[in-house]
């Protein structure tokens, strides 16, 4: 009996930090932490790492938060994809309104570590990523429009303003960068998968990319956001914002990029799409870590 409810407890709370998306909070915290390392000068006292910590703690309840949020919203598009049916809410294992509360809760929660722990300007921004990411993409350009991820990938590109601010209470160009950064990465990133499955979108009526405009313009239109990308990570070292440590990298990481994305675009059918997905994802954490590497060096000299 008790070994029962013990399972039962476990399942329950496994579908909760499903609600959650914790396979995208993992990045989302490293685009927070890596622009608080580069934020701080000096050494990382116990007031600053407890600073660092509890923004990690805040910035992963305001995105798992919109995760839930998300979820609620979208229970009758994930009820019809394969890749999402057996998410808690469609499958009836969380009632819709205990998400959405949850949800709320989480980034209620967020709200007020991210105010006391840090500043008032941290915690607002990780509202406005939340607000954004909920109406503005998933209630509103999600089902209307093919430039949803472009304009939508905005909510994910939040998350280096929250960690600069937190540390120094304001913005600065180097966050504004990072930001730029992570939305033009977005749209090869989600892109790639989009072509994957276009036909999961196309049952669902979401007009990605892919279903609406084919799977050749939107293998241009990676490629087109590939190269955009790549020369805004170039900015970095000739506005003295990073050091030839990063440079290297950048270029490097982003010449893989392309040559992914030209393959792509070169080669019928979508092959090397998942590849360029997940590469994608290794990409940023990459770019990320080779700044505060760079940032760290270069301090040393």
């Amino acid at each position: 009996m008790l070994i029962g409810q013990a399972l039962q407890w476990r399942a329950i709370v496994k579908d909760y930090v499903t609600l959650t998306k914790p396979r995208i909070i993992s990045l989302l915290l490293l685009t927070t932490l890596v622009p608080m390392l580069l934020a701080h000068e000096g050494p990382l006292s116990l007031q600053v790492l407890g600073i660092m910590l509890w923004t990690l703690v805040g910035g992963a309840l305001a995105a798992g938060g919109s995760g839930a949020i998300n979820m609620y919203l979208d229970r009758d598009v994930d009820a019809v994809m394969s890749r999402t049916r057996q998410r808690p809410i469609p499958n009836d294992r969380i009632p819709p309104q205990h998400a959405l509360i949850f949800g709320l809760a989480l980034n209620l929660l967020a709200f007020v570590i991210l105010y006391l722990a840090a500043n008032l300007l941290a915690a607002v921004l990780a509202m406005i990523g939340t607000a954004y990411y909920i109406l503005i993409y998933t209630r509103w350009l999600k089902r209307t429009s093919t430039q949803n991820i472009v304009i939508g990938g905005a909510a994910g590109a939040v998350p280096p303003l929250v960690g600069w601010a937190a540390i120094t209470g304001r913005i600065d160009w180097m966050p504004l960068l990072l930001f730029a950064i992570i939305f033009y990465w977005t749209p090869p990133h989600f892109w790639a998968l989009a072509l994957l499955r276009r036909t999961e979108y196309a049952r669902a009526g979401i007009p990605m990319l892919p279903v609406v405009r084919g799977e050749a313009e939107t293998k241009w239109q990676i490629l087109l956001y590939t190269l955009l990308l790549i020369a805004i990570t170039m900015l970095l070292t000739p506005l003295r914002l990073a050091g030839p440590i990063y440079l290297v990298s950048a270029m490097v990481l982003g010449g893989i990029f392309l040559v992914d994305a030209y393959r792509l675009f070169r080669e019928p059918g979508t092959t090397t799409a998942w590849k360029l997905y997940k590469y994608s994802l290794l990409y940023l954490a990459l770019l990320f870590t080779a700044l505060v590497v760079d940032h760290i060096v270069m301090r040393w000299f």
